[in-house]
């Protein structure tokens, strides 16, 4: 069963990558008192991913302030030391936080997960986006397999 609005996010461990190396951010901690745009990606790096969907929301990230986002982050079931990577090569570092899934335990705990075997990719999050408003999903928008059409940034804004 995956994740609806109005249902709490689950309590895990990302890990993030940092000056000082990678360090762990709990999930209850970092949504409590806040309203973060969070998106998933299969995979960092990746065509889509790194085509269209982190390059929009670095493109809307004042956009989605303006709106009422205190943060952005983005997920995937890659370890963070790559998501760092990312970031600094797609110019996020500043815009869009990458907390990292590394073991996929947030992903499969929304119940959000798909099997990219095929491509030699095991277990990974679906593409999906929402709002978590002090820890509640607000707004969820999840991807049907292989598309790219109610997770982008722009989707997100039309809604807030």
């Amino acid at each position: 069963m995956s994740i609806n609005v109005g249902d709490r996010v689950p309590q895990k461990t990302f890990i993030k990558a940092t000056g000082e190396g990678p360090q762990p951010v709990n999930s209850d901690e970092y949504f409590r008192g806040r309203r973060i745009a969070l998106f998933s990606v299969p995979g960092a790096f990746t065509p889509t991913c790194s085509a269209k969907h982190l390059p929009g929301f670095i493109d809307k990230a004042e956009d989605l302030k303006a709106k009422g986002v205190d943060e952005i982050a983005c997920t995937a079931v890659n370890d963070a030391f790559v998501m760092g990577a990312w970031a600094q090569s797609s110019g996020a570092a500043d815009k869009v936080t990458m907390l990292s899934d590394g073991n996929g335990e947030f992903a499969q705990a929304l119940g959000l997960t798909m099997d990219g075997s095929k491509y030699g990719m095991g277990t990974r999050g679906q593409r999906f986006s929402m709002i978590v408003n002090d820890g509640v999903v607000e707004q969820l928008n999840v991807e049907e397999p292989g598309a790219f059409n109610v997770s982008s940034a722009d989707y997100m804004l039309e809604r807030l």
